[in-house]
């Protein structure tokens, strides 16, 4: 994976999708910074990019990516393999279905997926200094290099999606205090019903990663 790191951008996620776009894709990439002035989230929502934490954006083919992965749970592959390296480094973070870094109530990130017929981007935003609002930051320090290396090499190794999800699977209960948007209205997660695929059973409705 090349890394390029910036000192300052609007999106990591806009500005590689433009590096492709000019310079076409050769290998995997990522671009990351550590303060994003206009950062995209969930749902078109923006994401505050306070300076000092952490915003990368990387993208790959499609045929990179482990066989038995759900397109549609991407984002929920790529935030809980980093999550387990945070777990590791001594983090209580967690996976709040299908694509949020929280610790306790706090949100501390996030991630969005998208694709196109060949190519695969995930951005990624991690607050590791203290924000405003509602936000949290990461309970620990780390380094950010050594973070995204062991991150990529991780990604290199095509861990199952099958691996990935008995993992989640049993962690999935700490979604369920907490509401999810659906169709502009926020449901409760708490009878949500976690499917193979990575989707919630909800209401009589079949979702996927809401990003």
């Amino acid at each position: 994976m090349e890394i390029i790191k910036l000192k300052e951008v609007d999106s990591t996620q806009n500005y590689i999708k433009d590096y492709i776009k000019v310079n076409g894709y050769k290998n995997p990439l990522c671009v990351f910074t550590t303060y994003q002035t206009n950062g995209i989230g969930s749902r078109g929502n923006s994401w505050i990019g306070e300076e000092g934490n952490l915003f990368f954006s990387f993208v790959m083919k499609k045929s990179n990516l482990p066989q038995d992965l759900p397109l549609q749970s991407a984002s929920i592959y790529f935030t809980y393999i980093l999550k387990n390296i945070l777990k590791d480094f001594g983090s209580k973070v967690y996976i709040k279905w299908p694509n949020d870094f929280y610790l306790e109530d706090k949100k501390i990130g996030g991630a969005i997926t998208t694709t196109t017929n060949e190519l695969l981007y995930c951005g990624i935003g991690l607050n590791l200094v203290k924000v405003p609002n509602d936000y949290g930051n990461l309970d620990i320090r780390v380094d950010i290099d050594e973070l995204l290396k062991i991150y990529f090499d991780k990604l290199d190794k095509k861990i199952l999606w099958k691996q990935i999800f008995s993992q989640f699977k049993l962690e999935f209960t700490k979604s369920k205090i907490f509401q999810a948007t659906i169709d502009g209205i926020k449901v409760s997660l708490e009878k949500a019903i976690l499917n193979s695929d990575g989707s919630i059973q909800i209401e009589d409705k079949k979702v996927f990663s809401l990003r």
